[in-house]
């Protein structure tokens, strides 16, 4: 684990805010689903991504695929939207 140097207090409501540099570096919007895990006495947040959702889009639907042994979700809309930018960007061999 990495230490951030960042110390922030619990307020009367049990909240802690988590800083806007963080937040840009997770990619961390308002309203944004963040999960919470208990290890030890560590507690971890982490950007929610359910189960089988598109990494590009989000969506989640049946004929998402699982490519790089499941390593990546897409939906029709993300492998479209992926191709065009890998298009863009691949030089010949």
């Amino acid at each position: 684990m990495k230490t951030t140097g960042i110390v922030r207090k619990i307020d009367e409501l049990g909240r802690i805010v988590v800083p806007i540099e963080l937040r840009r570096i997770l990619e961390l919007d308002i309203k944004d689903p963040v999960e919470i895990f208990v290890e030890d006495d560590k507690i971890i947040l982490q950007k929610y991504k359910p189960h089988g959702a598109c990494a590009v889009t989000g969506e989640i639907a049946r004929n998402n695929l699982n490519l790089a042994g499941g390593k990546l979700t897409l939906s029709q809309e993300g492998m479209h939207i992926l191709l065009k930018e890998l298009k863009e960007h691949v030089k010949p061999l």
